[in-house]
């Protein structure tokens, strides 16, 4: 009996029918159907008879385990890879071959590097971050893709089809499953590796933003939302969300986080994995990686370890526990996936050396304390760009490291030959091999890839950002703006106000002199009135959106969060606000020093303050002039000056800096209808 159950076959009650398994929605383009009593089921690998892998009535863990034993350790390798793919006229990374548009075809060039696109040195052996689609998966055997390119819905969801396909005439027919960083934020810092930016789906507040909300529930939907938009268009994984925590300010990837006090980013990256995933994995989850084990909010000086100058992480406070907490919620939510990030962690009980190669904080510490029993995803390029802690290793004994250390996938070469040759050299590593496919595998199995990987490109494009989902996003919009600041009750703004509405967005490395784009909506819908100069105005409305040096852009120079070296004339803004009574707006991607705008020689002319984080001006527009009560609650503390960043510790949240710390402090927030 337990036999037949292992093998999903219910042994009918006495006097009970026997209970006819559902049968799925199969999706097929080359392999052929096979029917047995009434179902159906697809021949993946073209034997004309049944394997248990291609059982849907079986339980994941045993259709993984038949594959496996049927996989060669060339695809096992393969398999165990995750790349940059491209499609037609994709050029990411890339220098652009044609000016042609994107479309739903393969790119079949591969892309490789000689020097390290971060240190800017030479690689120990050229990298293929990105292989010609037929030949990584037919050659390569890859299956694990991310798509790092910004077209519409109809084009991922038809080339998504077009991979599936391909990978469907593959003598095992395994699928492939595609990976993205976000697409459903605004945000000033969009980056190859870190976010997309604003997309074909629906535009949500960044992720500080929907922080701010204080909305559980919200949270919940914009996942739920999201989850919808991606599985339509083919997209079933996602590296996100960050569950790194913001205590150290100057941080080039703050505005990734859900803030800086651990419990509440616990709570938040709970709601958005049950959004993308549901209570468990299922043919209508996305699959998420949370980031970044055990934490990288924490590096030395602020600097980031894709640099070798920031690949310190330091505890001056001793608070590496309090990283763990979100991580915790992750595992507890059911997380698919977990991200070590590339610091090594300096003055702890741990090895100095990089976390994807660290076997105590992979094996001992996530896998074996915390429980976590997922799959364990580098970050891209440990092996050959990053290996803090083991430079003096060679490639193939970096990767037995991390294999040993507990890494299951490789993220950022497209080229299996050095894994491959790891492998063959040390053959006692098999079982880690055979556990780390049986992992992966399995999140294919319960996401109904088997079955059916194909999408239908028209009902995508109806199902991607459509009104309702816009509804619920343009509210998110209203709901993450901070009231900080209310002098004389200046706000909201009376009805006929002439208001001068500029919007200062320099970006780095271009001229920050103002003015800059100044709002010039007739929008009858606002009880305001907009003029084109300062001079005709009753009141200023400016927002501010500080241009930091891009993560990918640093050198190792100091980071500093004074607005003056963050994109902002502040003698122009200075003398702009000394015109007229002025509402300030501030766009938080750090938690900026404000005193050369805001201080006590210079904000008798400010009436008021608000924080934004990615937001739109029309939400700005509805909470200024009282058309929206606002709720937002600051996701951190701000520092009051340069001197407070630089004496803080990295791994303390900024609440618990001390009272001479903050200018705006942690949870922070007013409304019209009192102080909540």
């Amino acid at each position: 009996m337990a036999l037949l159950a292992f093998l999903g076959i219910v042994q009918p009650v006495q006097g009970q029918a026997k209970t006819q398994p559902k049968q799925p929605v199969l999706g097929n383009r080359s392999a052929k159907i096979i029917e047995q009593n009434g179902l159906k089921f697809k021949d993946l690998n073209k034997n004309g008879k049944l394997d248990k892998y291609e059982d849907w009535r079986l339980p994941a863990e045993a259709r993984a385990q038949d594959l496996l034993s049927k996989m060669s350790v060339e695809e096992k390798v393969g398999f165990m890879l995750i790349s940059s793919t491209r499609l037609k006229n994709d050029w990411s990374f890339d220098t652009p071959k044609t000016k042609d548009p994107i479309t739903s075809g393969f790119n079949e060039d591969d892309m490789v590097a000689t020097t390290n696109m971060f240190t800017k040195k030479p690689l120990p052996v050229p990298v293929m971050s990105a292989a010609g689609t037929t030949k990584a998966v037919s050659q390569y055997h890859l299956r694990h893709f991310i798509l790092r390119a910004n077209p519409s819905a109809r084009i991922i969801a038809e080339w998504a089809n077009n991979l599936q396909a391909l990978c469907e005439q593959q003598p095992l027919g395994i699928p492939a499953i595609v990976t993205s960083n976000p697409r459903n934020h605004i945000t000033s810092t969009a980056a190859i590796g870190t976010s997309v930016g604003q997309t074909a789906f629906s535009t949500w507040p960044g992720e500080l933003g929907l922080s701010a909300m204080r909305d559980l529930k919200l949270t919940r939907e914009f996942a739920d939302i999201a989850r919808q938009e991606w599985v339509a268009t083919g997209l079933r994984k996602g590296y996100m969300y960050m569950a790194d925590l913001a205590t150290e300010p100057r941080w080039q990837r703050v505005d990734g986080t859900f803030g800086e006090n651990a419990d509440w980013v616990g709570q938040m990256i709970t709601q958005v994995i049950l959004g993308f995933q549901g209570p468990k994995l299922s043919p209508t989850s996305v699959a998420l990686t949370t980031k970044h084990f055990p934490g990288g909010g924490a590096g030395k000086d602020g600097q980031d370890p894709h640099f070798d100058w920031g690949k310190q992480e330091v505890f001056p406070g001793g608070m590496l526990a309090n990283n763990l907490i979100p991580f915790k919620a992750a595992i507890k939510a059911g997380t698919s996936s977990i991200m070590p990030y590339y610091s090594m962690p300096v003055g702890t009980q741990y090895e100095q050396i990089a976390y994807a190669y660290n076997k105590a904080i992979i094996h001992d510490l996530l896998r074996t304390q915390l429980g976590f029993k997922g799959i364990i995803n580098s970050d891209t390029g440990p092996i050959e760009m990053m290996p803090w802690g083991v430079e003096d290793l060679s490639i193939t004994q970096r990767y037995q490291r991390a294999l040993e250390a507990g890494v299951n996938i490789f993220a950022g070469t497209a080229d299996p030959t050095e894994l491959l040759k790891t492998v063959q050299s040390n053959p006692k590593d098999m079982p880690l091999i055979n556990d780390s496919v049986r992992r992966l595998l399995l999140e294919k199995f319960e996401l109904g890839l088997f079955e059916n990987p194909y999408v239908d490109a028209t009902a995508a494009e109806k199902i991607v950002n459509n009104p309702r989902f816009a509804a619920r996003a343009s509210l998110a919009m209203r709901k993450s703006i901070v009231l900080l600041r209310n002098e004389t009750k200046a706000l909201p703004l009376k009805a006929k106000t002439k208001v001068y509405f500029e919007t200062y967005n320099k970006r780095f490395g271009t001229p920050t002199t103002g003015p800059g784009d100044v709002y010039a909506s007739k929008d009858a819908s606002y009880p305001v009135d907009f003029v084109a100069t300062p001079e005709e105005a009753d009141v200023i409305l400016l927002w501010i959106k500080p241009g930091a040096k891009p993560l990918f852009a640093s050198d190792g120079s100091p980071l500093e969060l004074s607005l003056s070296k963050n994109g902002v004339d502040v003698a122009y803004v200075n003398a702009l606000a000394a015109k007229k009574p002025t509402v300030l707006a501030i766009n938080y991607t750090n938690p900026w020093v404000i005193g050369e705008i805001y201080g006590d020689a210079t904000k008798s002319q400010i009436k008021g303050v608000l924080a934004t984080f990615g937001t739109t001006p029309e939400a700005l527009l509805d909470v200024v002039t009282g058309k929206f009560d606002p709720t937002g609650k600051m996701p951190f503390t701000t520092p009051i000056s340069e001197a407070a960043v630089k004496n803080q510790k990295e791994d303390v949240p900024g609440d618990k800096e001390g009272p001479g710390y903050p200018l705006f402090k942690y949870d922070e927030g007013l409304s019209y209808k009192g102080n909540l």
